[in-house]
């Protein structure tokens, strides 16, 4: 090849060297004018694996919202009758516990009764044994009053034993003097039996029915709060 760009052609001799065509560059070049310059159609850009993956995980997405949507309403059924349940479970053990709590309130309620009854009784039989002693000193001041007639020394008994049983009377004591009452074997202790008509026959049935009566008292009884402490000491007729 000579400087010239000319190189043989044979006999003819040297001739001009042909140029590659060559394709000017156009703005509005299309896949014809890369086929006439020479050149293939443009290739479309090839997608990454990150843009598969995401276009695949948004179709399984739509998958399972699909698959959500078919059973949300089971399920929120499912969840309505369980929430009812756990409700009638609740209220079961509601009321257990209340119906436990009023029994245990009944059986506090029940036990301060006892308590306080028991309490009571106790008091009652304390005061009741104190009384019982008494008892002797009352006989006493009886006998004292009974043969002091009107003597001097009477005016000073009478009024302490009179006091004596004023206060214990207050307290629940009752004094059991029986004279010419029927005879009662759960109040009066018998001692001694006059039998009807032992004064001549002036006296008829008192009573009616020939009915023992109580025709004296030997010894006074008493009652501690409507309760026989001690029975009278009497003598019967009839």
């Amino acid at each position: 090849m000579s400087e010239g760009g000319f190189r043989p052609t044979g006999a003819g001799g040297p001739g001009p060297e042909p140029r590659p065509p060559t394709a000017e560059a156009s703005p509005t070049n299309g896949p014809e004018d890369h086929a006439e310059g020479g050149a293939g159609p443009a290739p479309e850009p090839e997608r990454g694996e990150d843009e598969d993956s995401h276009v695949r995980d948004n179709e399984e997405s739509d998958s399972e919202v699909g698959e959500v949507g078919a059973i949300r309403e089971p399920v929120d059924a499912g969840a309505s009758v369980a929430d009812d349940v756990s409700l009638a479970a609740l209220a079961t053990q509601r009321d257990e516990y209340l119906d436990a709590l009023r029994r245990l309130q009944a059986d506090f309620e029940n036990y301060k009764k006892r308590v306080l009854k028991q309490q009571t009784e106790h008091l009652e039989r304390a005061a009741e044994a104190l009384v019982v002693k008494l008892l002797p000193i009352l006989d006493a001041l009886d006998l004292a009053v009974a043969h002091a007639g009107d003597s001097p020394e009477a005016k000073v008994v009478a009024p302490i034993a009179s006091s004596l049983i004023d206060v214990l009377e207050k307290e629940g004591l009752e004094r059991i003097d029986p004279k010419g009452q029927p005879f009662d074997p759960n109040q009066h202790d018998a001692v001694m039996h006059e039998p009807q008509g032992a004064n001549g026959g002036s006296e008829e049935h008192e009573g009616g029915g020939g009915e023992p009566q109580v025709s004296d008292v030997m010894r006074a009884g008493y009652r501690w709060k409507g309760r026989v402490l001690r029975p009278a000491m009497v003598k019967v007729k009839g």
